[in-house]
Formats: C-alpha cells, sequence, structure tokens
C-alpha cells in the first residue's frame, strides 16, 4: 500500500525541475538577447538550487514506500531491522482528532474519512517480525515477562496477537463444521491457520461426562450438535518453516483451543465444584473443566490423551532441536490450556518450556493447584478485560492485589490458609496483562458482557494497550473492521454510521481473518 500524496510529490519536483533547466537553456523572455555565459551560469545556478532543496525536501520528507509483492499469507521475517523497515501510512494516523466529538460524524474530513476507510478495511496486513533468536526464552516467559508488560513490548504485543488469531482459526474451523461424525479422528478437518509457517498435525475432541435425554435431538434434529457429547475443540500445530525456526530461535509446537459452543460444554462450565485432579493431592480443580479434559469418547481418546500423545510424537520426531510449546486458548479454551499445559510439564523429563496464553479465563483452580503449576514451570500469561466477569468466575471474587495483602497479615494468614480448602475457594494463575475496553475509542463505555469477552475485542485490546498511564495508543493498526462486523451494537456510532456511508462490504462469510499490523519503532 502506497500514500498516494507521496509519489505524485516526487514526480511533480523532478517536473518542475526539468522545466526549470529548460527555461534557463532558453532564455528568459524578458532578456532574450542573454549571452550563452549567462545562460550556462543561470542552468548550473538553477540546477545546483534544485538539487539543494531536493536534498533538504528528503532530508525532512518520508521516505516513498515500497509495495510488498509477497503473499499476503506468508508474513515472514525478511530480516530487516526495525530502524530499515519500510514505514506504514497508517503510522502518520492521530486518532485522537476524531476520537470522542461526536461533530465528527458530521464534518470529518476527506482525509479522515480515507483513514477510516483503511481502518474499516477487511483486508488483512501483516505486520513485519522481528528477530527474536536471542531472547526467545524471555517472550516465551522465562522471566514472567518481566519489563514486557507496562510498557507493552512491541514484539510481545505482536506474539500475543498472533497466538489470539490461532485461536481464531479453532472458532472458524469449528462453526463451519460443528457436527462430530464416528469416523472423524480419521480424516482430520482443514484448519486455515493463519501463520502459514505453521503445519497442523493433530485435531482435538473434548468430551462431556454429562448427557441430554434423546428426546432433545428429536426436538431440534438439525441443531443436534448442540448436544453431542464429544465436539472438534482445536488443534496442535508445529512450525514447520526454517526462516520462521531461525527467526524465532527454536521450532514452536502451538496448541489452540476454542471456547464453549454446545450446550453440554455450557452444562460443564457450571459445575464448579473443586475436585481433585489427582487422588491424595491438595491441588483441586473444577468439576466441569476436569470433565472435558480427561473424558474419553465413545470412538476417541480423551483430550488429556491426544494432547500428551501428539506432544511426545513431535518430541520424537524432533528430538535434538530447540523446541518450545505454547498452549493458547480463549474463555473455556484458556481453562483447557491451563489443564494441558500443567499435564504436559510431568509428561516426560526433557519436556521443551511451556507457556500459556490465556484470553478471557476463568478461575480454574485452587491455590494449590497454581503453586503447582508454578512449581512445574510452566509460564502463564493471562490477558484479562476488567469489564469481562468471566474472568471473576467461578467462586467469590476478590481481587489478586487484596487477596495477596491479606496472606502477607500474619494474622489472617491462617485463615485465608484454611478457607484454600472451601469447595468453592478459587485462585487466578500466573502473571496478568489488564486492558479495559472502557478505554477504547471505538467500543462504547457501556458495551455488553458478549462483547467484553469477545475473543476480537481482546485483540483490539491487546494491539492497542501501550501502558497502565496510556491505555489505548493513538495509532493503533489493527484493523476495526471485524469488530463492527462482530459487535456492530457496541461500537460508537459515528464508525459504524461511516462504516455504513462508507458502502463497506462487511459480510460474514467472505471475512478473512485479520492481523496486527506494524507499530512504530
Amino acid at each position: 500500500m502506497q500514500i498516494a500524496s507521496t509519489v505524485p510529490f516526487q514526480n511533480g519536483l523532478a517536473f518542475r525541475a526539468s522545466r526549470s533547466t529548460s527555461f534557463a537553456r532558453r532564455g528568459s523572455r524578458l532578456n532574450p538577447s542573454a549571452s550563452a555565459s549567462t545562460q550556462r551560469i543561470t542552468t548550473e545556478s538553477t540546477r545546483t538550487h534544485l538539487s539543494n532543496l531536493e536534498k533538504l525536501l528528503q532530508k525532512h520528507a518520508p521516505p516513498p514506500l515500497q509495495r510488498d509483492t509477497r503473499p499476503l499469507q506468508k508474513d515472514s521475517y525478511d530480516g530487516s531491522s526495525p530502524e530499515n523497515r519500510v514505514k506504514h501510512p497508517f503510522e502518520g494516523l492521530h486518532l485522537s482528532r476524531i476520537w470522542p466529538e461526536m461533530k465528527a460524524a458530521e464534518d470529518m474530513s476527506p482525509r479522515h474519512l480515507n483513514q477510516l476507510k483503511r481502518l474499516l478495511s477487511k483486508l488483512p496486513e501483516y505486520s513485519p517480525r522481528n528477530n527474536l533468536g536471542s531472547r526467545w526464552r524471555e517472550y516465551h516467559g522465562c522471566n514472567d515477562w518481566v519489563g514486557l508488560l507496562d510498557p507493552l513490548d512491541e514484539n510481545l504485543r505482536r506474539e500475543v496477537v498472533r497466538f489470539g488469531e490461532f485461536i481464531q482459526a479453532a472458532y472458524h474451523t469449528f462453526h463451519s463444521n460443528p457436527a462430530t461424525s464416528a469416523y472423524e479422528t480419521s480424516f482430520p478437518r482443514h484448519v486455515a491457520v493463519p501463520d502459514k509457517s505453521y503445519k497442523v498435525t493433530k485435531n482435538l475432541f473434548a468430551t462431556s461426562s454429562l448427557g441430554l435425554p434423546s428426546w432433545v435431538d428429536d426436538l431440534a434434529p438439525d441443531l443436534g450438535w448442540m448436544t453431542q457429547r464429544s465436539s472438534w475443540i482445536g488443534y496442535v500445530a508445529v512450525c514447520d518453516d526454517q526462516r520462521e525456526i531461525a527467526r524465532m530461535g527454536r521450532r514452536d509446537i502451538v496448541i489452540a483451543l476454542r471456547g464453549t459452543a454446545t450446550c453440554l460444554e455450557w452444562a460443564e462450565n457450571v459445575r464448579d465444584v473443586l475436585v481433585s485432579s489427582e487422588p491424595n493431592q491438595p491441588a483441586k480443580v473444577e468439576r466441569g473443566f476436569l470433565s472435558l479434559y480427561k473424558t474419553p469418547g465413545s470412538n476417541m481418546p480423551s483430550l488429556a490423551e491426544s494432547l500428551i500423545e501428539e506432544v511426545r510424537r513431535l518430541m520424537e520426531q524432533y528430538k535434538g532441536e530447540t523446541l518450545s510449546i505454547t498452549v493458547t486458548g480463549h474463555s473455556l479454551g484458556a481453562a483447557l490450556a491451563l489443564l494441558a499445559a500443567d499435564e504436559l510439564s510431568t509428561s516426560a523429563p526433557d519436556m521443551p518450556p511451556i507457556a500459556v496464553f490465556s484470553f478471557g479465563g476463568p478461575r480454574v483452580g485452587n491455590r494449590a493447584f497454581a503453586d503447582q503449576i508454578s512449581k512445574n514451570g510452566v509460564k502463564v500469561l493471562r490477558i484479562v478485560n476488567s469489564q469481562d466477569v468471566i474472568t471473576r468466575v467461578p467462586g467469590m471474587f476478590v481481587s489478586e492485589e487484596l487477596d495477596q495483602k491479606l496472606r502477607d497479615n500474619s494474622k489472617v494468614a491462617g485463615v485465608l490458609n484454611m478457607l484454600d480448602n472451601m469447595p468453592w475457594a478459587y485462585s487466578h494463575v500466573g502473571t496478568e496483562l489488564r486492558v479495559d475496553s472502557k478505554m477504547s475509542p471505538y467500543l462504547k463505555p457501556n458495551a455488553d458482557v458478549a462483547c467484553c469477552h469477545d475473543l476480537e475485542a481482546y485483540l483490539h485490546l491487546v494491539d492497542g494497550f501501550l501502558a497502565s498511564n496510556c491505555p489505548f495508543r493513538e495509532n493503533a493498526k489493527r484493523s476495526l473492521a471485524r469488530l463492527v462486523n462482530e459487535q456492530g451494537s457496541n461500537v460508537k456510532k459515528l464508525y459504524t454510521s461511516k462504516a455504513k456511508d462508507l458502502s463497506l462490504n462487511l459480510d460474514k462469510q467472505a471475512f478473512a481473518i485479520p492481523s496486527c499490523l506494524p507499530s512504530p519503532s
């Protein structure tokens, strides 16, 4: 993509230079008798002046943009440094000028309309990825992301959004064909992974231990998938591109898990009594989550069995290479991601580093479970929207800060330790990256529960988050198209009305998965 005004400006400069030089060669009409030497001096003077002027303009003007002719889906690192990369035209956009003032809806300039049209474009654009080879363990959480969250590191932002898009691919795959046939495990589904350097190696299914009467299916035969016990819930993918492996510093194995979609999954969500994940162990987790993770289907293994078997197979296949395991999930998928990471961490003596990137995840277990995950070396980054109620259940909500202050008080620590053994004594796990939908200039302050928990809204907020004292950067780049399409009633009228005025095609079926655009250096 190019800025239309840049190239014509430079071409105009060259055109004026040629005209001035030609004019000097002919002599001025006001002085037709000018000598050849005078004309030569004038010509040289003009050339020198224009040359100096052009250098001055090039020094202060942005460099001309180069069209990226690579396929959009590739999105691979080209080895350029942040200083040498091509600037994206959106980097000069000051969205603060058109944020809160509703009068902007009436008198927005053509330039701002064009910028808004670009932000509402459904075409995905991919940001350049810096080389993480020497710091990949840091971005994978070896130091619990200390120093990378506030302000949010540009590379970490890009990685978090990328893992969120892996989950979006899981949602899209499930909703395109929610029914699960008896022989589906033998014929894996096609998953349109957003990062083409990864290949899918395993389809994953979760099974509920509950069941609904057969007459429920008779009432709505076309919605039988809503009551099926086993459902496709995600996939395992491995990086298979040597260039990307070199950029990341290791071969990455991704496990992506979608959120709740069927009736039985909702039923499991509310089975919120804590039970032991292993006999005679203090660590306890929610009964419903454990059921979906551990229950086998009539013709398929449990989610736990499938994951452990596939990860061990990949470890053997790539034995001797530097590996990492990234588990990412949204909502229910975030809860299952914790259970998976915890079990994987002890399933082999030489297990690669494991990190969990969870979006809108509920509490999963008690404090002993949180301590167990930490002890096993699993690193967890929880992305939490302050307005998302799902992140405050199950159990009684107590802020993490208050909980820690109470535990530091020796007078009440003993009481809290006793409460940890109660049936609903839940605790969050890992490090938190907190965003807030009220800080988005595009979303309504009173956005509903569904919007505050929506995955695309989460990625929109992560892309915009800069720091706790500046919650939304005005040069955020992520396309608004999918946000408007999926959460139109929660987007400010300014943007929905302009989307209609611009006659943008926001057809869900034709929608491409958006991606994070370049951040400023």
